[in-house]
């Protein structure tokens, strides 16, 4: 029901647009401006770009794969074929705007990924405020497009504290123009729903920000790096509210519905980029610690249509991924190697897990990947992908008492535009 639901959304908006083309066409015909310098014009600020991701996925028993429905065996290992992504992005770019509108389409259905508003200063070219739903500006892997990522997904610590990638809000980027010395450096800066892709559901805007510098040395050589924070909160739809002491989570149960729980996140990024006689070498790493108001069985942030109603659980947390991709001279052959970690609780491991109120959303995570990327040309790609994955372990859940047989492979092509 909700694919189909979002296929019909996804209908409108695109038979929306089509009539606004169609319109606005129409208008110009009736005022004797349809002229092929005026039409060529136009579509020199027109661009359409798109990708798609087929893939198939084999996983172990355990595993939640991206692509197909849940495993119908759970005794067995079980496969699945589909679209993970097929965008296609409409840019307008009219003087010192531009507009942005990008589709994510799949056999699950149509929805909106991108839609959003910038225009630029006009005085010095250094500013720019960007409004609608876009990537949240917190490290580097959140921004990195999905067609370009070596590893098949982001990482565990990015996938669950920022779902979706993006968010509704309005950011203000400061940049110094390209001819100034101090050019290297980028602060971006907004307020955010706080709540993925979807609907605002309270009157809390979450502050993001994410300073950043980029270098190039020489020919050869690029680094980079950054520092994030994001001071928000979660509404909090119960009365019941867990805070840790000791090893315990103790219940405040007194004045606590319609409040918001803390949500604060530290963030450390940094890049490396290193042009040589073997071929071009890059290494990726982010460090994530904060606080996360989760629910007792995961710690996954809000991105729902509705307020939460359950009871939270304020939880430390850190974790973050290193990834190191290496060409093979000038062939179109590279190699990826790729570490990533959760700690959804720093304070609780092992046996202590299950005991006095703490449960599943306090198990740590870990995963080692490794693959293959082929670039056939400037337009198709041939990924595959292996992932080990493993998790912490604890007498007191049946489901933890060893690590969970969850591996996963993934052969996926993709063809950009």
């Amino acid at each position: 029901m909700k694919g189909k639901k979002r296929l019909r959304e996804g209908i409108i908006v695109l038979a929306g647009s089509l009539c606004i083309f169609a319109g606005s066409y129409a208008q110009m015909k009736e005022q004797g401006m349809e002229t092929p310098e005026n039409a060529l014009r136009i579509l020199q600020k027109f661009k359409v770009s798109g990708y798609v991701q087929s893939q198939y996925q084999w996983g172990e028993k355990d595993a939640l794969l991206k692509v197909g429905a849940p495993n119908e065996n759970f005794e067995k290992a079980f496969d699945r074929i589909g679209v993970r992504r097929g965008r296609i992005k409409f840019i307008y770019e009219e003087g010192l705007a531009t507009g942005i509108f990008q589709l994510d389409i799949t056999e699950k259905g149509l929805g909106v990924k991108d839609a959003y508003l910038q225009v630029k200063d006009p005085w010095f070219n250094t500013m720019a405020l960007k409004t609608g739903v876009f990537d949240r500006p917190f490290g580097n892997e959140i921004s990195y497009s999905s067609s370009r990522r070596e590893s098949p997904e982001r990482s565990t610590i990015c996938q669950t504290l920022f779902p979706d990638e993006r968010d509704l809000g309005v950011l203000l980027l400061l940049q110094p123009a390209k001819t100034s010395p101090w050019n290297f450096l980028k602060l971006e800066a907004g307020l955010f729903a706080g709540n993925g892709i979807r609907q605002e559901t309270d009157n809390r805007k979450d502050f993001i920000g994410h300073l950043s510098v980029e270098k190039t040395i020489g020919n050869n050589m690029k680094i980079g790096g950054g520092i994030s924070y994001y001071n928000g909160g979660v509404y909090q739809g119960s009365e019941t509210i867990f805070t840790l002491k000791g090893k315990t989570f103790v219940a405040n149960n007194t004045g606590n519905k319609g409040k918001f729980a803390k949500r604060e996140y530290f963030g450390l990024d940094a890049q490396f980029n290193l042009l040589s006689k073997i071929g071009a070498s890059q290494i990726r790493a982010e460090y994530l610690l904060g606080k996360q108001p989760g629910i007792a069985s995961n710690s996954k942030s809000p991105n729902a249509s509705t307020l939460p109603s359950s009871d939270i659980y304020i939880r430390n947390f850190q974790g973050g991924y290193v990834i190191f991709v290496q060409d093979f001279g000038t062939t179109p052959f590279s190699a990826v190697l790729k570490y990533d970690w959760y700690d959804p609780n720093i304070r609780i491991e092992g046996n202590d897990i299950g005991l006095n109120e703490t449960g599943t959303g306090d198990i740590a995570c870990k995963t080692f990947g490794f693959g293959l990327l082929w670039k056939m040309n400037n337009y198709i790609r041939l990924q595959a992908y292996y992932e080990v994955n493993s998790n912490e372990t604890t007498k007191n859940a049946a489901a933890y008492q060893s690590d969970r047989q969850d591996n996963t492979f993934t052969l996926r092509l993709q063809y950009k535009w």
